[in-house]
Formats: C-alpha cells, sequence, structure tokens
C-alpha cells in the first residue's frame, strides 16, 4: 500500500505502465506527479498531476522532479527493433538522459529510483530456465544492452554518492492501458486486431516462449520495491512459467469467439526462443507473488478493449 507520507514520481508516467502506476498511487491517497510526452489516457488519471515535458529537457525535468520522494524511471523511449537499427540513438535518447537523471535525484535528495529493466533481453540465451538474477547477462538486442547499462550506471551512482535504487527485470506484461502504438506487446496486438478483424503479422513460427505477466501484479512489484529494506537491489517480476505464442493466440481467439487473421513472418535475429524468469527471490524478499491468472489476466485485458471500442464508436455518433 502506498505511504501517504511518500510523494511519488512516475518518469514516463503518460505510458502503459506509468498509467496504472499512476492510478494505484492516487486511488491510495498518496501524492502523485507524471512525467510524459504523451498523455493517451488523461481523462483516467485522476488525482494525478499531469507533467508534459520531454525526458531529455533536463531544466524541466529537475522542476518537476523537486520536492519528491520516490522516483519510477519507467520511460524508453526506443523500442527493440528501432533500437537494433539506430543503436547510437538508443544510447542518446535513453543511457545518456538516465545519466542526467541520476544526478538530478541525488542533487534534489531523491530518497530511491525504482528503475523498470526487461526481464525478456538482459539475459540474452539463458543456459537456466527459469532464470534467476545471478545468472549472466548477455543480451542480443541493443535494447537489452542499453537496459543493462542504465543498471551498472545505478549501481556506480550506489556505489559513488549512495544513491539508493531498485531494478525490476519485468518479463512480458500486458493489460490495460497497453496500446498497439509502438508495436510492442504481442497480446495487445493479437486483442485489438481481432476485435477489429484485421490480420496480424507475427515474428517466428509462434514456437517462441515468453513470460507473461498481468499488469496488476506488476504494479504490486513496483510498490513493494518502492519501500523494501533488503540488501538486494535486482528483482525478476514475472509468473516464472512460459507460455508459446501459438498457446497465447489460441486463447485470445476462444476467449473472443472468433478467429485470428495471423500472418507468420521470418523469425527475427533479436528473438529469444525461450525467455522465462524466477521469481524466488521476489516472493521471498519483497513478500510478492503475482496473482492473475493469465486467463484472468487475458479476460481483464480483452473486457478493456471492448469498453474502449464502444466508448470511441459512441463518441464518433
Amino acid at each position: 500500500m502506498a505511504n501517504r507520507d511518500v510523494s511519488y514520481f512516475a518518469l514516463g508516467g503518460g505510458g502503459f505502465i506509468g498509467t496504472n502506476l499512476c492510478r494505484r498511487l492516487a486511488g491510495r491517497g498518496g501524492r502523485v506527479r507524471a512525467f510524459s510526452r504523451h498523455f493517451a489516457f488523461p481523462d483516467a488519471m485522476a488525482g494525478v498531476d499531469l507533467v508534459t515535458g520531454d525526458f531529455r529537457n533536463h531544466d524541466a525535468l529537475a522542476s518537476a522532479i523537486e520536492g519528491f520522494d520516490i522516483v519510477y524511471h519507467l520511460v524508453h523511449a526506443t523500442p527493440p527493433q528501432p533500437a537494433n537499427v539506430d543503436i547510437g540513438g538508443d544510447i542518446t535518447n535513453n543511457v545518456l538522459p538516465s545519466l542526467a537523471l541520476f544526478d538530478i535525484c541525488r542533487r534534489l535528495g531523491v530518497k530511491r529510483i525504482v528503475f523498470l529493466s526487461s526481464g525478456g533481453t538482459v539475459y540474452g540465451r539463458a543456459a537456466v530456465v527459469p532464470t534467476p538474477e545471478t545468472a549472466p547477462t548477455e543480451p542480443i538486442a541493443a535494447y537489452g544492452i542499453s537496459k543493462l547499462m542504465i543498471e551498472k550506471y545505478l549501481v556506480l551512482h550506489e556505489h559513488l554518492h549512495r544513491m539508493d535504487y531498485r531494478v525490476l527485470r519485468v518479463t512480458n506484461p500486458f493489460g490495460a492501458f497497453q496500446t498497439t502504438i509502438k508495436n510492442q506487446g504481442i497480446i495487445a496486438a493479437l486483442i485489438a486486431r481481432g476485435l477489429a478483424g484485421e490480420p496480424i503479422e507475427i515474428w517466428g513460427d509462434g514456437s517462441a516462449v515468453r513470460d507473461f505477466i498481468y499488469v496488476g501484479d506488476v504494479i504490486d512489484a513496483l510498490e513493494l520495491a518502492s519501500r523494501d529494506q533488503s540488501e538486494f537491489r535486482i528483482f525478476n517480476i514475472g509468473r516464472g512459467e512460459g507460455r508459446n505464442i501459438r498457446e497465447i493466440a489460441g486463447t485470445v481467439e476462444r476467449l473472443l469467439g472468433r478467429k485470428l487473421q495471423i500472418v507468420w513472418k521470418d523469425a527475427r535475429a533479436i528473438d529469444l526462443p525461450v525467455s522465462v524468469v524466477s521469481n524466488a527471490r521476489a516472493k521471498e524478499v519483497l513478500g510478492w507473488t503475482p496473482k492473475t491468472t493469465l486467463d484472468e489476466g487475458l479476460r481483464q485485458t480483452i473486457a478493456w478493449w471492448q469498453g474502449r471500442a464502444l466508448s470511441e464508436d459512441s463518441s464518433t455518433r
């Protein structure tokens, strides 16, 4: 539960995870500010102070953060595939602004940074599945490398400046407020295209195994990470079990009650055959556990998409 005496700042607060997090914290009575280039669902963020700005504008960022205790670093301006195309741009738009953010937080006396990393990319082709936090980190995509770089600089800032932090390596989150604009999130794409009766392109033959986690469970972990007092800094956040893409597509078809139009494309070099994390540390140390089954999470996500479609339809009449 959010502490009403603690204030929360969400960088990337207008995104999928950010919107859900800010809604939860504000609903608990916390003082919450969201900073984002764009707010897709501002009407859904009652009680949250919305500040529009660019992560790379250091002065605007410092002004917005001042006076807040916990900073959630949720933003990553480059999706996985484009990051490989422009690696330098990925570093410029994500790693360098993160370094500036850490300096701002240190200067302003922020009590803790909670960074949203990637459990699906930082480990690469893991030898041990489910993969623990102690496994080697050998990402095979620029996105995973930049996430890992940011993690390492947090370690350095704690060593040099005693900057407190926690890292959550989240696997494949899905749920309400995840759209298809950035071409991230296979579940959102399956549901959106299925409801619209449109074809969807999927890379690979559908055998790739992923660890899907409902967004409500991710928000639970983000809350717990803000007040954890253990000696640990990095936590995997996933269900700890894998489903292949064909299974997911089949479940979505069943719940939608209609056939999906899937166009299977050649697999990409950045696509891992299996990505499943061990969540034992989060369970033991944070007292966290995923509460939402995959089917229930999919039902709630479909209901959100259906409600959004009805709302858009009524607004055009």
